[in-house]
């Protein structure tokens, strides 16, 4: 798949990137990409709550009644989970939602999210580009040139420009990232994608990389 690079005028350069078949042209994975994204938002959460467990509560550790005969539950002291006011029982922790995927799913992932983005015409290449300055004006005539204003944006790069980053930070429904730390989530996100000429290799370096050693065989040992 062949598509035309632009520059910031919105004018086409005259140029053409092919998309690499293996990453922007493979049937899409949904359930690799449910997994990432799952990891990804799982990884978003604070998991900060906490709720006070029976040890924690301050409260007298009488006992209020007789332990048989009384007709009801058998509650202790005052802090008993049975009674208003008393404690929690397995009550929310502190704790990291994180879980483990393995490399290879997350990059089938974030390929598969490429794909979805490549077959909807959804990706346009630009030659590399700066600013002198940071100026938000600079960045919306770039979006307006490039026809994808309105469109919730994900502009990627192939390394950290501060002044680009800058002059996006102030505008909704628009995202700057470099190539290395793209992921399924942001792509899925975006309406459009903006790629860079040197990103795009970045992406295809790192995804033609990380499927390279499906092959491996491992040395075998023999005891004696």
């Amino acid at each position: 798949m062949e598509v035309n690079v632009l520059n910031i005028k919105g004018e086409d350069t005259g140029r053409k990137v092919t998309l690499n078949e293996s990453i922007f042209g493979i049937t899409p994975n949904d359930h690799a990409i449910y997994l990432d994204v799952k990891q990804y938002m799982a990884s978003q959460r604070q998991g900060t709550h906490k709720s006070k467990e029976r040890s924690e509560i301050s409260g007298s550790t009488r006992k209020l009644g007789r332990q048989k005969g009384g007709g009801g539950a058998r509650r202790g002291d005052i802090n008993s989970p049975l009674l208003v006011g008393g404690a929690r029982v397995f009550g929310p922790k502190p704790r990291d939602y994180w879980f483990k995927l393995n490399k290879k799913v997350k990059a089938l992932a974030r390929k598969s999210a490429l794909s979805y983005k490549a077959q909807a015409n959804n990706i346009v290449v630009v030659e590399d580009f700066t600013f002198e300055a940071p100026k938000t004006k600079d960045f919306v005539n770039v979006v307006n040139n490039l026809k994808v204003s309105g469109k919730k944006l994900l502009m990627v790069l192939s390394g950290a420009d501060k002044n680009v980053y800058l002059s996006a930070r102030n505008l909704e429904r628009t995202n700057v990232m470099v190539a290395s730390a793209l992921n399924t989530y942001k792509v899925l996100d975006a309406e459009t994608l903006v790629v860079t000429e040197s990103a795009l290799k970045a992406i295809e370096e790192t995804l033609v990389k990380s499927v390279s050693y499906t092959h491996l065989t491992l040395p075998t040992t023999s005891r004696v």
